[in-house]
């Protein structure tokens, strides 16, 4: 390696790239002479280039190989060798190791650390040779957490509360200075339930004790069970955190709360409701880097992709995302936001309220105090010259009239509606008042998703198809018999036998016949007939789909899905 690609410095080599251009370099340049910060970090926190990226570019520059560790395997001989609070003070992770060869592999943020690497030496031997491959700094974060285990001692601090006797592992976890055991409890709640991949955080005051719950992987978990005298001060603390009024506990309150959690920035949605035993706290969890998952990650087969890209590449008219609460519809229209990103359109979004910051997009939260709902919203962002808009939610008559005013006017729109299908969300618009001769010809097309719990693949369980599931799935599509799979439970998924979710959909297309029924009020029945006689495939098939792969079980796919047409 040449000492001379090794001084290149980061920024140029990015722009050489074509990744980021002169302007971002020299702002992230000015933000350096505030914080004394790696040029790296910066154009990452700024939002200019991903962890990812920022990675390979690096590993170019340096001649160094980069690796993802999210699709890494890690050698549980070399994470004993190394202890926790020496990977996590010097920001790496033990890859591999061989004790013949005296070799480690070590994923590192900064493969110039030469203090890391003879550290490694010292610990395990003095001709050891050390690899490094290069991974980002917020990946290792949580890798460490996710390979060496995260104890958070929230036994230690309850005990604390109760005796009195200050517990010095909790502190040394959080920080070195001591701070209210409460402070400490909400704060190891909070990233427990992060890095147990939680969406939501329920406090539940009951008549005599304190309920907490996760939602994981769409159901809720019950996690602690504490004496109701701890809730008082942990209200007061989730309110102060998250600018609501602790005066006030007799009216609902809404608030937001910004950490940072393994390296990473996580917000959370905080609402208060009063309930007969006190006040009820849900806090919904936004990860940033959770929330926007490239299109091709989605899980969509090639057909569904197709069907997505063509409808994408339509100039003007709207794009409906459907489903109930919680099934991932604004993850979906984010991703299809970010497939089209780019420098020559205007992207402008109306939520509520914004969930997922994204560069080079200008979003807006519609609120009640300033008057902005999403129909004023979308007046006003007419004026904006936008290509594209991204409406939250079609949910009256005039977000209805005024989404479907700019489709006819030349803009693309993404939006979300509540019903149960793709179909569904014909008769629901005519429901809400929009004109039949206005939706033919300006819906591009339909999607309806769900969330289904993948098995887990340490220990899902083979077995054979019975009867009942061949008549669901039809055995004219099968030569031999098929295995399907159920959930068993092992450390792995903490006993529950899945692990993670994917999205089932139905995309529905629009073209002229469609839009001829529609025009005529056509029933359902008829234009459902004519959209699978152009290749439309419903949400069951795709569950299905997903069974017959081996990726979620049947009872699965039921719990979400009516199959009860099958039977």
């Amino acid at each position: 390696m040449s000492t001379n690609t090794n001084r290149q410095p980061i920024g140029q080599v990015l722009i050489a790239q074509g990744v980021i251009s002169e302007d971002q370099l020299r702002i992230a340049l000015l933000e350096q002479m505030k914080c004394n910060q790696p040029v790296g970090k910066l154009l990452v926190s700024l939002g200019f280039v991903s962890e990812a990226t920022l990675r390979d570019a690096l590993g170019v520059s340096l001649g160094q190989k980069s690796i993802d560790l999210a699709r890494a395997t890690v050698d549980p001989l070399a994470l004993r060798l190394v202890p926790r609070d020496i990977a996590k003070r010097h920001r790496l992770l033990p890859l591999d190791y061989s004790p013949e060869r005296r070799r480690l592999t070590i994923a590192i943020a900064d493969p110039n650390d030469l203090v890391a690497i003879d550290q490694m030496r010292a610990l395990i031997s003095s001709d050891l040779l050390v690899d490094t491959v290069l991974a980002g700094e917020s990946e290792i974060a949580r890798s460490i957490d996710q390979h060496y285990g995260h104890e958070l001692s929230i036994d230690g601090i309850l005990n604390e509360i109760e005796t009195g006797e200050i517990d010095f592992h909790s502190l040394s976890v959080t920080s070195d200075e001591y701070s209210q055991p409460v402070v400490r409890l909400v704060d190891a709640l909070l990233t427990d339930a992060v890095k147990r991949d939680a969406s939501d955080i329920h406090f539940e005051p009951e008549a005599s004790f304190l309920r907490i719950r996760y939602r994981i992987d769409g159901i809720l978990r019950q996690i602690r069970a504490l004496h109701k005298s701890y809730w008082a001060a942990m209200a007061v603390r989730l309110k102060v955190i998250s600018g609501m009024n602790i005066a006030e506990t007799r009216a609902p309150q809404d608030g937001r709360i910004s950490m940072n959690i393994s390296g990473r920035a996580v917000d959370f949605r905080c609402a208060a409701q009063p309930t007969i035993h006190g006040e009820n706290l849900v806090l919904r969890i936004l990860d940033r880097q959770k929330g926007i998952v490239p299109l091709d990650k989605i899980g969509l087969d090639e057909a569904q992709q197709e069907q997505l890209r063509r409808m994408m590449a339509r100039p003007e008219g709207i794009i409906l995302v459907t489903g109930p609460t919680g099934s991932g519809k604004t993850t979906t229209l984010y991703s299809m936001l970010s497939q089209i990103n780019d420098e020559s359109i205007n992207i402008m979004t109306l939520e509520d309220p914004v969930e997922y910051p994204m560069t080079m997009i200008r979003q807006t939260s519609v609120s009640e105090t300033t008057k902005l709902d999403f129909a004023n919203g979308i007046r006003s962002m007419m004026r904006q010259d936008p290509d594209v808009i991204l409406v939250g939610e079609i949910r009256d008559a005039d977000t209805a009239e005024m989404a479907f005013r700019a489709a006819m006017t030349g803009h693309q729109v993404f939006s979300t509606l509540h019903t149960n299908s793709a179909l569904g969300a014909i008769p629901r618009l005519l429901d809400i008042g929009v004109l039949p001769d206005i939706m033919s010809g300006n819906i591009i097309g339909i999607i309806a998703q769900r969330l289904v719990r993948k098995l887990c693949p340490h220990c899902r369980k083979p077995y054979p198809a019975g009867k009942e599931e061949l008549r669901m799935i039809g055995t004219e599509r099968f030569r031999q018999m098929p295995i399907f799979y159920r959930p068993s439970g092992c450390e792995m998924c903490e006993y529950q036998g899945y692990k993670g979710r994917l999205a089932i959909m139905e995309i529905l297309r629009l073209d002229g016949d469609i839009d001829e029924l529609i025009v005529r009020r056509a029933t359902s029945r008829e234009i459902r007939n004519v959209a699978v006689a152009k290749g439309f495939r419903p949400l069951a098939e795709d569950g299905l789909r997903r069974v017959i792969e081996g990726a979620t079980s049947l009872e699965e796919v039921a719990r979400v899905v009516d199959l009860t047409e099958r039977m």
